[in-house]
């Protein structure tokens, strides 16, 4: 899952961050109202953790930027600023949570993680396609009950492939949504990944639904 950490505090930001990476999540950062416009324009993000009070912008613009196209990316506003008339315009824009500063780390993880529930797997915690079964609570993939051993961008690139089954994904947009900012143009280090999980899936019993698509990327299908 790939997050966008709008906020101009260093210290906090880099402390999100590390939290979050720790949680298995992909994070790009955001340290300004035109940097995060760019951001929000060029890439898609499963959750958006957006501060108001930005140096050069009103955080709530690059909300409504979001909404007026069309844009699904869960958002959660993070701000200094707790009256009830910016938790109200926010969630009216169409925000999904709102935390005031100072947070728990954790139950800013936890927000996360509801609001993806939500928006990627209908509220369920267990993601399902055939005999495999991935739990987003407690980051785990089974094959016929069996569990799998994966590394934590292995686990990454299952969910990322079962939530966009049928669907041609490129090999930038893996490499994007699994390292985010630290994506590098050399796309070796995929075809590794894919060929680990490959192998773990198959000798746990799982078929085979990773499939190359010639010049263009991966489909996780039948």
């Amino acid at each position: 899952m790939k997050l966008l950490i709008v906020e101009d505090e260093a210290e906090l930001c880099n402390s999100i961050v590390t939290y979050l990476k720790s949680e298995s999540y992909a994070c790009e950062v955001a340290h300004n109202y035109a940097s995060a416009l760019k951001k929000i324009d060029s890439f898609e993000y499963d959750c958006i953790l957006l501060d108001i009070g930005l140096p050069d912008g009103n955080g709530l613009k690059i909300l409504e930027e979001l909404k007026e196209n069309n844009k699904t990316d869960g958002v959660i506003i993070v701000s200094a600023k707790n009256s009830i008339d910016d938790r109200i315009k926010g969630l009216r824009i169409g925000a999904d949570d709102y935390l005031a500063k100072p947070f728990h780390l954790s139950e800013l993880s936890a927000r996360v993680a509801a609001i993806i529930r939500r928006k990627q797997f209908t509220g369920n915690n267990i993601v399902l396609f055939n005999e495999i079964a991935i739990n987003t609570l407690s980051k785990e993939a089974e094959v016929n009950n069996q569990v799998l051993d994966l590394t934590k961008k292995e686990y990454q690139l299952l969910l990322y492939f079962v939530v966009n089954k049928g669907k041609v994904i490129s090999k930038n947009a893996i490499a994007q949504h699994l390292w985010g900012d630290e994506a590098s143009g050399n796309f070796d280090f995929i075809y590794t990944h894919i060929k680990n999980l490959r192998k773990k899936l198959h000798e746990a019993g799982s078929a085979d639904y990773i499939r190359a698509v010639y010049g263009m990327g991966y489909k996780f299908t039948e």
